[in-house]
């Protein structure tokens, strides 16, 4: 069995190339084509992740607004029963219970935030590798520390004081719950 190989032109004798020449060209070709691939791919790469820390950068700071509108309205109530104690106090003929007990119900704070993007953040090591700043992931972590601190200390304890206790049951408890001793904004 005779098997002929058709040899390119350009690769026979004479044809004005040497060989040394055209590896040489064969090499370049095939780094240029091999930079481009690769340098194309970590290009790709690079935005992308520069988008996903645009992305979770965005998503936080969201959330850290949301909680400080949160604490903001939670604030806001405070004075308003502050308010309502001091009407109370200049005319204590307005002292009904049901009406009072309705009325302060109104002013007892929540935690209107969810903990989703705290627990995403907190929890996976690529989210903090992904943002790539470690002043940003320490602010980030001392917020939810302190917003943590803040749901403890504010509106559970006021729970707890209001299912321990009755302090809106009689005229002086009314007048004496300390709003101020809850508030962050003094």
């Amino acid at each position: 069995m005779n098997v002929k190989l058709h040899t390119p032109k350009s690769l026979k004798m004479g044809s004005g190339m040497s060989s040394l020449k055209q590896f040489l060209l064969s090499l370049f070709a095939t780094s240029v084509s091999i930079a481009l691939t690769f340098g194309t791919a970590a290009i790709i790469d690079y935005n992308a992740k520069q988008k996903e820390k645009r992305e979770i950068v965005m998503m936080v700071m969201y959330d850290m607004y949301n909680t400080l509108q949160s604490m903001e309205k939670n604030d806001s109530l405070f004075r308003e029963a502050i308010r309502y104690q001091k009407r109370l106090a200049e005319n204590p003929a307005e002292y009904s219970l049901v009406k009072t007990a309705v009325e302060m119900s109104h002013y007892f704070p929540s935690a209107d935030y969810t903990e989703t993007v705290e627990r995403i953040f907190s929890t996976s090591i690529e989210t903090i590798n992904t943002v790539g700043n470690v002043l940003f992931t320490e602010n980030v972590a001392e917020f939810y520390r302190s917003r943590a601190t803040y749901k403890s200390i504010v509106c559970d304890s006021i729970m707890n004081t209001l299912k321990t206790g009755s302090p809106f049951v009689t005229l002086q408890g009314t007048l004496d719950f300390d709003f101020l001793e809850y508030a962050v904004v003094r």
